[in-house]
């Protein structure tokens, strides 16, 4: 090692000796510090020097407490002369650096108004609702007639009302993107020019308005009569639509994961969707996780006191996931069933189970489609959302309604001012009873 000193202590006098190649050069007390202050290598030489305990015989020193002071001192105080100068020298360089940068660019101070801000608002608000109807069914997935009729519905029926500086309009356009288009809170809040805490306040509010009106957005189904010529649903005569379950994926806490574990391994919940021939959700359960199957949910579904009855004499169209009884009509088993197992209709049916199994897969359909409608129109089914996992279920049940919703487009104020009062109606009457 460069600089290294290798020093004896003679056995007569205790003077420090300082070993070279050609023999021992005798180093007295005034050239003590010369000799520590050579270089930096002398430096870290001699702290380890007194320092270390662990010395062969050979190389054993013997040094009195003054002179192991004075060298001691020595060091400590050259380190700390060189840190103060190097201190000294970026403290220099950081000044020169501060004061060409306020020569060359001067920060001029930024004025903030209110009255700009709420104008940028209202003029987003209405680029989305007043310009047209291609603009609100793209952003909102529904056109201006049904997004007011929804609006007034949520303020009469829901309890929604407005806040201080936001209205109910502005609370519903936010709900709907984030659920058409799976937008974060951070988006959201960016698009709209509000706080993260408004957007989440304001979508919890308008979520719990739309629980309120759960029995308004189920639609009644009617049974196929004899009259009926449509040549899918005519041969079932007393048939009220078709059901099916279907996985949507959620986040849930590690330690749950594996009640969520679906046998593709996502993580997911199963929802249970009941439909009428015209693709109107008659009833929809959540909550349930994904490794439990479709009996099961719909057992569930029969014994809660809930809306979902099967009037007696009707029934639901259902695959083979479900048991063939009373209410519930599946097709043959061991037969095939699925579309694309009659070749596009190149194979005809060979008997009659195999043309009642056809008959039944394509009345059935019915549900597959409504799924499939229900997936493409809110962005937010099709990948898990970072909500608690009783909010997400909530959020599931919310697209199924405003896809229900779609039907009120037509509906004008009076009908909507009849329908306040019979759901007024009809949370008496559940109150009395």
């Amino acid at each position: 090692m460069h600089g290294f000193l290798n020093f004896e202590v003679a056995e007569s006098d205790g003077i420090l000796k300082r070993k070279e190649n050609k023999g021992y050069g005798m180093v007295s007390d005034w050239q003590f510090k010369e000799i520590v202050t050579t270089s930096a290598s002398d430096l870290v030489f001699a702290l380890a020097f007194i320092f270390n305990k662990n010395n062969s015989r050979e190389q054993v020193y013997i040094m009195d407490m003054k002179r192991r002071n004075m060298l001691l001192v020595l060091v400590v105080q050259q380190l700390l002369f060189r840190n103060l100068l190097m201190l000294c020298l970026l403290i220099r360089q950081r000044t020169r650096m501060v004061g060409q940068r306020g020569r060359v660019r001067r920060r001029t101070p930024v004025s903030y108004t209110m009255t700009r801000r709420i104008n940028a608002q209202v003029r987003h608000l209405n680029m989305i609702i007043d310009v047209g109807d291609v603009q609100c069914v793209v952003n909102l997935r529904m056109n201006r007639n049904a997004f007011g009729s929804l609006c007034y519905l949520l303020m009469n029926v829901g309890g929604l009302t407005d806040s201080r500086y936001v209205r109910v309009q502005e609370k519903v356009a936010m709900f709907l993107s984030i659920l058409a288009h799976h937008k974060k809170n951070r988006v959201t809040s960016h698009d709209y020019m509000r706080s993260g805490q408004t957007i989440s306040s304001h979508f919890h509010d308008v979520m719990r308005a739309l629980m309120r009106l759960y029995p308004l957005f189920l639609v009644k189904p009617s049974p196929v009569d004899e009259n009926w010529d449509n040549d899918s649903w005519k041969w079932f005569q007393g048939c009220l639509g078709a059901l099916d379950g279907t996985l949507v994926g959620v986040h849930v806490p590690a330690r749950e994961k594996a009640r969520y574990r679906t046998r593709k391994g996502t993580i997911a919940v199963n929802v249970l969707g009941v439909s009428d021939r015209n693709m109107n959700f008659v009833y929809a359960l959540t909550g349930w996780e994904g490794s439990a199957t479709d009996v099961r949910v719909l057992r569930n579904a029969l014994t809660r006191d809930d809306l979902f009855k099967v009037p007696r004499g009707c029934y639901y169209l259902c695959d083979n996931g479900y048991a063939n009884v009373e209410g519930f009509l599946t097709p043959y088993r061991r037969v095939r069933y699925h579309r694309d197992a009659w070749g596009n209709r190149t194979s005809a049916p060979q008997d009659y189970k195999e043309l009642f199994n056809w008959r039944h897969s394509q009345a059935r359909n019915i549900i597959e489609r409504a799924f499939g409608l229900l997936k493409k129109r809110w962005a937010i089914l099709r990948s898990p959302s970072f909500y608690p996992l009783a909010v997400q279920n909530q959020i599931i049940l919310a697209c199924i309604y405003y896809t229900i919703s779609s039907v009120i487009k037509c509906l004008t104020i009076h009908w909507m001012k009849m329908i306040t009062m019979l759901a007024a109606l009809y949370m008496i009457h559940r109150m009395i009873i």
